[in-house]
């Protein structure tokens, strides 16, 4: 099974913390030189010290706030003229909504939510498209949720606007395939990550009982009883990203222990 990035640029988001930093660790031990991208500037040069370099690999970064769609496309045009090598995968991965019913959210929330994941992740691919295409080797990998497959309680602002991105993948990747560009979305179960304490923290505050508490419910839903590694994710998205799965194009795939319910 062929999983060597060696001579692969990859562009992780959000690769300073939890999911996105495994990943970026991941596919540099696999071999790909890895261009960081997220906001602050601090964790982009440690996260930058600690990436793996026994290949040879020339490791960069480039700030972005995916909260600022403008913002983002000129931090791209700045990183094409001091950069602007070719690149072969692409990680669209940044932190969730805030929790809360739907039917209450405010427009600004969707709005909000929808530039930084969808509108984020348009600009992010379309500027790397074109160099997929030439080199005759893309990935495009989503970091979303299972709440595509199935919505989850209290993220109503995420579960609407991850079933887009979920949709918009879909698409991309049966107009990309012909150029042997696969796009494909992993989606994460309760995973050990800032946001699922933040999840847990908040749930126990608005019900008033114990985060402890909280995180044995959410626990018992899951066949495996324990939550994930944040490099359990970055697994899959390794894998997806290689060779070995030039075949696998437009699928969601669920890592969560068999939370989903559905199949």
């Amino acid at each position: 099974m062929d999983l060597s990035l060696k001579g692969k640029t990859a562009v992780v988001c959000g690769s300073t913390d939890g999911i996105g930093k495994a990943a970026a660790m991941e596919l540099a031990q696999l071999g790909a030189s890895v261009i960081l991208a997220a906001r602050n500037e601090e964790k982009l040069l440690a996260t930058l010290k600690d990436l793996p370099k026994s290949n040879g690999q020339q490791h960069s970064y480039f700030r972005a706030d995916f909260s600022d769609p403008s913002g983002l496309s000129e931090a791209l045009g700045r990183w094409q003229q001091d950069d602007g090598r070719p690149v072969h995968i692409l990680i669209n991965n940044t932190g969730g909504p805030a929790a809360g019913p739907a039917h209450s959210a405010k427009i600004e929330e969707f709005r909000s939510a929808f530039n930084q994941h969808l509108i984020c992740n348009h600009i992010l691919a379309t500027h790397f498209i074109s160099s997929m295409k030439s080199l005759g080797y893309g990935r495009i990998i989503n970091v979303i949720s299972t709440s595509v497959k199935q919505p989850l309680p209290n993220l109503g602002v995420s579960n609407t606007i991850r079933g887009a991105v979920a949709n918009w993948a879909k698409t991309l990747a049966n107009e990309l395939g012909p150029f042997g560009v696969t796009v494909n979305n992993v989606l994460p179960g309760a995973t050990s990550t800032g946001r699922l304490e933040s999840i847990i923290h908040n749930k126990a505050a608005k019900n008033n009982l114990d985060s402890q508490e909280v995180a044995e419910e959410m626990l018992a839903e899951i066949p495996m009883k324990r939550f994930g590694r944040p490099e359990e994710i970055a697994a899959a998205i390794a894998f997806l990203a290689s060779p070995a799965a030039g075949y696998i194009n437009g699928i969601n795939l669920p890592v969560d222990g068999g939370r989903t319910a559905s199949l």
